[in-house]
């Protein structure tokens, strides 16, 4: 195992096991407001200080972790199911399919990612479930293009034109012939967009528009802080470290996995 694959490995592990844990404990209740104690810094109570309500920043970034992490794999796992079955079939059929397929496509391309998503939540109303569908829509078209671009060689192999004089048909060389030699390359751009869609998240959340209270997320944790930093820097400071740690672990495991997948590829 390469060194970006098992850092990245061990950081994106570490950040998901963390979120898991704060779904059944955190150091302290969520839900326990203590205006006596607010703004504290940190200390042996509370190891990472307290907000402007009171409340144990540790245990928020834990929960905001299951949040924004939450919400960035249901978008990306959105597109990847919806994108990658169109990819595979423009692929195979061709033809006018592959030409709507790309055309389609480059009108999406057209929008900036977060403008379009800023623009799907404000017509859908805020929450967490705005923001998986509005980042999701985004994410098909991109695994839609990375499956038809890995899938288009595949067609010309022996083993697919041997599959199609066995009379299998589109579908099924698909699901059983291609699908499994895309894996590898699937997984190197699902690692790469679970990055964006964090910071996708992070920025709706942070504008209003994703996750909303009393739920925490990182971005509501640096949209609660940012008019606070002269009396206390550290609640900017701890949730935007998280985000930060969190897209370096996602990028250095796709990079990882495109090294081990392309062992003698040349770094540029």
């Amino acid at each position: 195992m390469n060194r970006r694959l098992a850092f990245g490995t061990l950081l994106a592990g570490s950040f998901v096991a963390l979120a898991l844990l704060s779904l059944a404990w955190t150091p302290h209740p969520l839900e326990h407001l203590a205006i006596a104690e607010r703004l504290q810094p940190p200390g042996p109570t509370h190891w990472l200080g307290t907000d402007h309500l009171g409340r144990d920043v540790l245990s928020l970034l834990m929960r905001g972790a299951a949040t924004s992490l939450g919400v960035a794999a249901l978008a990306v796992s959105l597109g990847a199911l919806v994108g990658v079955p169109l990819g595979l079939w423009a692929a195979a059929r061709a033809g006018w399919p592959d030409e709507l397929l790309m055309r389609g496509n480059d009108i999406v391309f057209a929008f900036p990612p977060l403008l379009l998503a800023v623009l799907l939540t404000t017509a859908l109303g805020p929450g967490a479930s705005s923001a998986i569908l509005a980042i999701g829509v985004f994410n098909i078209p991109v695994f839609a293009r990375v499956a038809r671009g890995l899938a288009l060689p595949l067609w010309q192999r022996e083993f697919v034109l041997a599959a199609r004089s066995a009379g299998k048909g589109d579908g099924r060389i698909s699901r059983e012939h291609v699908l499994p030699n895309l894996a590898g390359g699937l997984l190197v751009q699902l690692s790469l967009q679970l990055s964006l869609a964090l910071l996708a998240e992070t920025g709706l959340s942070y504008i209003g528009l994703g996750t909303q209270p009393p739920q925490p997320s990182w971005g509501r944790m640096l949209a609660d802080a940012q008019t606070l930093t002269a009396l206390s820097p550290t609640l900017a400071l701890f949730p935007g470290l998280a985000v930060a740690l969190a897209v370096l672990a996602f990028h250095l495991l796709a990079a990882g996995l495109r090294e081990r997948l392309n062992p003698h590829r040349e770094e540029k």
